[in-house]
């Protein structure tokens, strides 16, 4: 009787699981999948089209010789670009070395400056909205438009700050942008003057979101302000700082605008960027070579990244 009863049990627990299954619907339905593959699909095919294709083609031009004219013109290079642009092209050693400075500068003085004003701004002072957009503003703006503002910042003749260092229109006057000893350290001024912002944000923002009680605690414990942000926010706000780390160097080996609306990325203000669209657009197109520059800065920038990631992820396992 009892193994009759199991059985009978057993088989109802067999019977009611397939109705479970069965009665089971998804929570999707065609349309929100078909709207869900399409907001992975079209991203996707845009991210494919407009960056690794380009990427791709670009890499694989390098090793080749070609004019940029006719496609019958190719003819396969080997390494020959890569061994001009580093043993005969005369402008790429000064702007990797220029590159380098970019970086340097932006990591050490742009962004703590940009840091410190989030800081400042955390305090709830009054007009905090004000200081935002004032400092946020330059954000908004192309580097071509910075450019522009500060060509008439550092005018020799006309300019601002020739003005108030009293040189204005005398042979005293000095040329911030065409004297190739000081422009780097104009248009890194004037970089600074965005990153700054654009840092702030983002620190802000991460201020906001740590929480309190992490900061009363740390108070509790005797710590003052200083060693309040450093060994409790600062830790905390670890997924703001890797999102700065890596907008700062693609920031400092992209920045091409700001010296092209300068002078071209020349006398003094050679950047690999810059040089990348000398030997691609224009007369004198240098295709293999340009695209050799565009896979040397494509590297340059995807190392200290991939580094820099690995390490912190981890840190983190």
């Amino acid at each position: 009787m009892a193994d009759t009863t199991l059985g009978v049990t057993s088989s109802a627990r067999g019977s009611a699981t397939p109705g479970r299954r069965r009665r089971r619907y998804s929570l999707l339905s065609t349309r929100d999948k078909l709207v869900l593959g399409a907001m992975v699909l079209v991203p996707t095919l845009i991210q494919l089209v407009l960056i690794w294709i380009p990427t791709v083609i670009s890499v694989m031009l390098s090793f080749v010789r070609w004019n940029g004219l006719a496609f019958s013109d190719i003819r396969p290079g080997g390494l020959a670009n890569y061994a001009y642009v580093f043993r005969d092209y005369p402008p790429f050693w000064p702007a990797l070395q220029h590159n380098i400075l970019w970086l340097v500068f932006l990591a050490v003085i742009a962004t703590p400056l940009g840091l410190l004003l989030a800081i400042l701004l955390d305090q709830n002072i009054r007009g905090t909205r004000i200081y935002q957009s004032i400092f946020f503003a330059p954000v908004m703006l192309s580097l071509v438009l910075i450019g522009v503002i500060w060509q008439l910042f550092y005018s020799q003749n006309n300019g601002l700050l020739n003005f108030l260092l009293g040189t204005s229109g005398t042979p005293k006057a000095v040329d911030w942008f065409g004297d190739p000893h000081v422009n780097i350290w104009a248009a890194l001024i004037a970089a600074t003057w965005r990153h700054a912002g654009y840092v702030m944000i983002l620190y802000l923002a991460g201020l906001k979101g740590v929480d309190p009680s992490l900061r009363e605690a740390a108070s509790l414990d005797g710590a003052n302000a200083v060693q309040t942000f450093f060994r409790v926010v600062f830790p905390v706000m670890r997924p703001i700082n890797i999102v700065i780390v890596v907008i700062t160097i693609i920031e400092s080996l992209r920045a091409f605008d700001i010296v092209y609306i300068i002078n071209r990325g020349t006398n003094g203000l050679e950047l690999i960027s810059a040089l990348v669209i000398q030997n691609l657009v224009g007369e004198g197109q240098v295709i293999g070579v340009g695209s050799a520059l565009a896979t040397i800065l494509l590297v340059v920038s995807l190392v200290p990244i991939i580094i820099y990631l690995s390490r912190t992820f981890k840190k983190e396992a």
